[in-house]
C-alpha cells in the first residue's frame, strides 16, 4: 500500500509539474474553442435573422410592386440593397423593382437598381441584371456601355440571349455583317440547346412553342438585315 501510496505521489508531482508547463496554454485552447463554438452560433443566429427581415421586406416591396406605388418601391428596394444585400432577397427585390420603375418613366433608378445586381448578384441573377442592363442602353442609344455589359461570358443558360443582345446592338450601330454573325451564332446554339434537350429523353424542347416563337424572332431579324438565314 505504501509503494502504491508513493506511486500516486509521484504522479501527482508530475501531473502538477506538467500543468504548471501546460496549464495555461490548455485553458487558452479550450477558451478559444469555447469563443469558436459560441461565434458559430452566434453567426447562424445573425444569418436567420437577417433572412427572416429580408424576407419581410421583400413581401413590403412585392405589394407595392402590384399597388404601383413608385416611392415604396423605391424605399422598400433600397432599403433591401442597404440593409440585407447579402441575403438573396436584395437582388430579387433589385430586379423586380427595376423592371416596375423603367416601366414607369424612371429609368435612371432602373439602371441603379440592375448595376447593383450586376455587381453584387450571382450566376443567373447577375446575367439577367446584365441582360436588362444592356437592353436599357440600347434605348439610350449608349451602345458602347450596352456590349460591356455583355463581355464577360454568361452562364450557359444565356448564352443564347447574350449573342442575340450582341446582334441588337451591333445592328443599332451599323455593323450589319458582325450583327448577322451574333443572331447565326444564337440560332446555332437555340439548334443545340433544342437537341440537347431531345438527346436526355425529351422529344422536344421543354418549352416548344416558345423555341419556335423565338427561333423565328432571329430569323426576322436576320432578314432585316438582308439574309434569309
Amino acid at each position: 500500500m505504501a509503494t502504491y501510496d508513493l506511486e500516486e505521489q509521484e504522479q501527482i508531482a508530475e501531473l502538477k509539474a506538467w500543468w504548471k508547463q501546460y496549464g495555461n496554454l490548455v485553458t487558452g485552447l479550450i477558451t478559444a474553442a469555447a469563443i469558436g463554438v459560441a461565434a458559430w452560433q452566434g453567426w447562424n443566429w445573425y444569418q436567420r435573422s437577417q433572412a427572416a427581415q429580408a424576407s419581410a421586406l421583400y413581401g413590403v416591396l412585392q405589394t407595392a410592386l402590384r399597388e404601383n406605388d413608385g416611392q415604396r418601391i423605391r424605399t422598400a428596394s433600397g432599403e433591401l440593397i442597404e440593409k440585407f444585400g447579402s441575403t438573396t432577397y436584395a437582388p430579387l427585390g433589385a430586379l423586380s423593382a427595376a423592371r416596375s420603375l423603367h416601366d414607369a418613366g424612371d429609368a435612371r433608378t432602373a439602371r441603379l437598381q440592375l448595376a447593383w445586381v450586376v455587381e453584387h448578384g450571382k450566376d443567373e441573377l447577375r446575367d439577367i441584371a446584365r441582360l436588362r442592363l444592356a437592353a436599357l442602353l440600347i434605348d439610350e442609344k449608349a451602345y458602347d456601355e450596352a456590349l460591356k455589359q455583355i463581355e464577360a461570358a454568361p452562364g450557359a443558360a444565356f448564352q443564347t440571349r447574350f449573342d442575340d443582345a450582341r446582334g441588337d446592338i451591333l445592328a443599332a450601330q451599323g455593323k450589319t455583317s458582325e450583327a448577322r454573325a451574333a443572331y447565326r451564332s444564337a440560332l446555332a446554339r437555340l439548334e443545340t440547346s433544342d437537341k440537347g434537350a431531345a438527346g436526355k429523353g425529351q422529344s422536344s424542347p421543354p418549352d416548344p412553342q416558345a423555341s419556335a416563337a423565338y427561333r423565328e424572332v432571329l430569323q426576322l431579324k436576320l432578314e432585316a438585315l438582308g439574309e434569309a438565314g
